[in-house]
């Protein structure tokens, strides 16, 4: 298939009919000037010649122009282009010298079509890249019921029910699988190309695509409450928040667009009839062909359209990379991050734990993970579910009296008759049980402390993994001028110090609890106010306070969290602590065309606006100013080819950023 053939695919109904309406007018218009040039046909036929393309090109901004007027919104870009395509006209049909041009009036409205069709076509390549996360849910499900296949709408299913999904077919609800294994294709969430296996007893998330074989799924949410759900909704709203300068952008076409309006009708009648009365000559024509000049020059489209669709297309590029930003705001901060914040568990480290180690100092080792798991059965913390798991027996929850879960301490209970603590030394430390200075510090990885009856038992050591990308994220993050990146840990001193070095993060809190890192986070807002944005990046289980408390939130894989959604400016839909620096850069980039965009704009056409004015200028010159600043604002805005750091990241994770 060939390129053109391909642009040609991609486009909307919408799309290809203007483009067949401007190739109607460009052709027809070379008909007019040809026919006009060799046989210089009298002023109707030449006026009809013209008219005919004109309103093939025309007609939609000249009805829109209508009813906005109808509706009392009379200065828009519409107005303009339509006044000063209809006034060209006039003048050219009055003036029997011939200053006044069809061709000019045909040309201001097919360049200002050729810049919508650029505009449209990029909104929805734009709206392309976010509907591959907008269109990942299913309005029906496969529901399996009394042994028979139920076609039911989605949001009928309740959670437990069990739902087959065929080859080919897109997940639609959150669920476990309980029967079959296949591939699933998780790239419209994550931006990740290489399908990954699942098997009975993984979770699945609505949005994903099976590849290879029949799934049977226990539905675990509500499809309102499913990833593709929650997705949908926060991208619809993304575009609600603007950044700064769209609303500057906004508040300035409100007073501008008038402000040009009347300044074109004052360079109309002010000077001619200055003329008229102080030396009884004035060439009307003149100055009625500079006023429309003026009102072509004016016309604010490519800031009013150029800026909006740089934040556009830039969250377009990050849904595309599996980084949903809930608007054009966070954005703008990406751009001037300044500090980097990160929790360890989950974020930088995989939070997939493993019992390493087990000392006990009172009873056997099975018996202390048999009490310990019991105790942790209440929590959900992946300390707590890696204890659980890692205990080869049935939890009885007959055993288990008084279980509560200690907010970032542990875990207390009556286990078969027996008072367990189980989690930080600071927690058997506030019931008055003395924890061996020997092991305060043990191993390398997250000791839980456990006591039994009042009396220290013994520890059970917990490991994590640095993930893969964690150090080059890091040091993608200096390369970016980040000037500061902190780690965040409830684990002990030692882990976390470990962790740090392995890294190459020299500013470290470990032993933190949930306000802790809140607290903290708000000293360091304090301290470097003047070093840029700060970015707090969390796994999204418990980090909800603190990505509120940021100036940019990031979850990273947190899209199943409601807290995480909730709380954050910015989901990472996987893991990889790479996308943050990918969406610092991206931010820049997007940051660095808007001021490109707006300088180039504002001094093509403030300059043109004072020669026009004063008649230095002519229709052509006037269309460059309004349409060409457009087109190539708009191709501006569409740069995406990454150099660099970019594209060392791009091969790295397997995915383009353009």
């Amino acid at each position: 298939m060939s390129g053109g053939s391909f642009i040609v695919d991609i486009m909307t109904p919408k799309q290809k009919k203007l483009m067949l309406r401007i190739i109607a007018g460009v052709v027809l218009t070379a008909v007019s000037a040809t026919v006009c040039r060799c046989l210089e046909p009298p002023q109707p036929v030449r006026l009809l010649l013209f008219l005919i393309p004109y309103l093939i090109v025309a007609w939609d901004i000249l009805v829109k122009s209508y009813k906005n007027i109808k509706k009392g919104q009379l200065f828009d870009e519409n107005f303009l282009m339509g006044a000063a395509s209809l006034g060209a006209f006039l003048l050219a049909y009055l003036d029997p010298d011939g200053r006044g041009d069809y061709l000019e009036a045909v040309a201001v409205i097919l360049f200002f079509q050729i810049g919508e069709f650029f505009e449209g076509y990029i909104l929805d390549k734009s709206r392309r890249d976010i509907d591959s996360l907008i269109n990942l849910t299913s309005d029906t499900v496969h529901l399996l019921k009394d042994g028979e296949i139920i076609e039911a709408d989605s949001d009928t299913v309740e959670a437990g029910s069990v739902i087959l999904v065929k080859p080919g077919e897109r997940v639609p609800i959150d669920g476990t699988v309980i029967e079959g294994s296949s591939s699933v294709d998780t790239s419209a969430l994550t931006g990740e190309s290489v399908p990954r296996s699942v098997d009975a007893g993984d979770q699945i998330l609505s949005g994903s695509i099976n590849v290879n074989s029949a799934l049977k799924i226990r539905t675990d949410r509500l499809f309102e409450d499913s990833t593709a759900a929650r997705i949908l909704e926060l991208v619809e709203n993304s575009g609600a928040v603007k950044a700064d300068s769209e609303k500057f952008i906004t508040r300035f076409a409100r007073c501008y667009t008038p402000f040009v309006c009347y300044s074109a009708l004052a360079v109309a009648l002010l000077p001619p009839l200055y003329l008229q009365i102080f030396t009884g000559a004035a060439d009307w024509f003149e100055w009625f062909y500079r006023a429309l000049t003026f009102l072509v020059i004016s016309c604010p489209c490519a800031l009013v359209i150029g800026i909006p669709l740089t934040f556009f297309a830039s969250i377009g590029r990050c849904s595309r990379n599996g980084i949903l930003v809930k608007g054009a705001v966070f954005l703008e901060k990406l751009a001037r991050t300044g500090t980097v914040v990160m929790d360890k568990t989950g974020t930088l480290t995989e939070g997939c734990f493993e019992v390493s180690g087990i000392v006990s100092s009172r009873m056997e080792q099975h018996e202390l993970l048999r009490l310990a798991a019991h105790a942790e059965s209440v929590s959900t913390h992946p300390v707590a579910v890696s204890i659980v798991k890692a205990f080869a027996g049935r939890i009885d929850p007959s055993l288990l009296r008084d279980a509560g879960e200690i907010h970032g301490r542990g875990v207390r209970a009556l286990v078969d008759g027996r008072k367990i603590l189980a989690g930080s030394a600071k927690l058997l430390s506030d019931e008055g049980i003395d924890v061996p200075p020997a092991v305060k510090s043990c191993g390398n990885g997250t000791v839980v402390h456990v006591a039994v009856d009042d009396s220290y038992a013994g520890t059970i050591t917990i490991s994590d993994r640095i993930r893969d990308t964690s150090a080059e994220a890091v040091q993608l993050m200096k390369s970016l001028g980040i000037s500061r990146i902190v780690m965040l840990t409830g684990d002990n001193a030692q882990v976390a110090e470990a962790v740090g070095g392995e890294l190459g993060i020299a500013q470290i809190y470990s032993g933190l609890l949930p306000q802790d890192k809140v607290e903290i986070v708000g000293k360091l807002i304090k301290d470097g106010s003047s070093s840029g944005s700060l970015v707090f990046a969390g796994d999204g289980l418990n980090d909800a306070p603190v990505l509120t408390v940021a100036d940019v939130g990031i979850a990273m894989g947190g899209i199943g969290s409601d807290a995480a959604v909730e709380a954050a400016d910015v989901v990472v839909m996987d893991d990889n602590p790479l996308k943050i620096p990918r969406a610092v850069m991206i931010a820049r980039r997007c940051m660095r065309i808007n001021y490109e965009n707006i300088w180039f704009a504002l001094g093509v056409k403030f300059s043109c606006l004072i020669f026009g004015a004063a008649g230095f200028t002519s229709m052509w010159l006037a269309i460059f100013a309004d349409v060409g600043v457009l087109i190539l604002v708009i191709l501006n805005a569409l740069r995406g080819a990454w150099s660099g750091t970019a594209e060392k990241l791009s091969r790295r994770t397997a995915v383009n950023v353009k």
